[in-house]
C-alpha cells in the first residue's frame, strides 16, 4: 500500500543541461532555505527524472546550481531505494572498486565502464532539513556516488583516463546533442 504523493507527481518536466553547459562544471551551493521552493525544486526534479528514465538527478542537471539530487534506484538486490538528499557529503565508500557501465542524464545515450567503490555512505537533510543518512551497495553505491560528484562539479567522464574518455567524449560529439555544444 502506497502512503503519500508519488514523488514528481506535482512536479513539471524540465530541460535537462547537457555536457558542455559550464553549470555542471561548477560545485553547486548549498541549500539554505528550506520550504515550498526547495520542495518544488524536488518534485521537479523527480518528475524530470522519471521522464528521462534515470535512476538519479542532480539539480545542476535541470538549471539548478544547488546541492540537491533525487534518486529511485535499485541495488544489485534489485531493493528499490526511493528517496532525495539536501546538501549532502559522502562520508565513507569503501569495499572493492568495481568497474561497470555508467551512463548519465546530461550525456544521452552514452556509457562507459567506470570505476566506483561498492558500498557509499552519505549524510545530508530531506527536504524539510531533518538530518539523514543513506547507505548502499553495488549499483545504488554508484548512484549516490555519481549524484554526489555532479554537485562536485564533476561527470563521470572525469573520472575517465587515457581512451576510454577519449571514446566518450568522441561519440559525445558526434552526437546532435554534442555538436551543438561543441562537445
Amino acid at each position: 500500500m502506497r502512503h503519500g504523493p508519488i514523488p514528481g507527481s506535482s512536479g513539471h518536466v524540465r530541460p535537462l543541461t547537457l555536457l558542455g553547459d559550464p553549470l555542471l562544471a561548477t560545485p553547486a551551493r548549498e541549500v539554505t532555505g528550506f520550504g515550498p521552493l526547495l520542495a518544488r525544486l524536488v518534485e521537479d526534479l523527480f518528475a524530470t527524472m522519471y521522464a528521462a528514465r534515470g535512476v538519479g538527478l542532480a539539480a545542476n542537471q535541470i538549471g539548478e546550481g544547488l546541492r540537491v539530487f533525487v534518486y529511485d534506484c535499485p541495488d544489485d538486490e534489485d531493493r528499490r531505494h526511493l528517496g532525495h538528499l539536501v546538501n549532502p557529503r559522502l562520508v565513507d565508500v569503501d569495499g572493492p572498486a568495481v568497474r561497470g557501465p555508467e551512463g548519465c542524464l546530461s550525456l544521452p545515450g552514452l556509457e562507459a565502464g567506470t570505476e566506483r567503490f561498492d558500498h557509499a555512505v552519505l549524510e545530508g537533510q530531506d527536504v524539510d532539513g531533518r538530518p539523514r543518512r543513506v547507505s548502499g551497495t553495488g549499483f545504488f553505491a554508484r548512484c549516490l556516488q555519481h549524484e554526489y560528484d555532479h554537485l562536485e562539479g564533476r561527470l563521470y567522464v572525469d573520472r575517465l583516463d587515457g581512451w576510454r574518455r577519449r571514446r566518450v567524449l568522441r561519440q559525445a560529439g558526434r552526437t546532435e546533442w554534442g555538436r551543438a555544444a561543441g562537445a
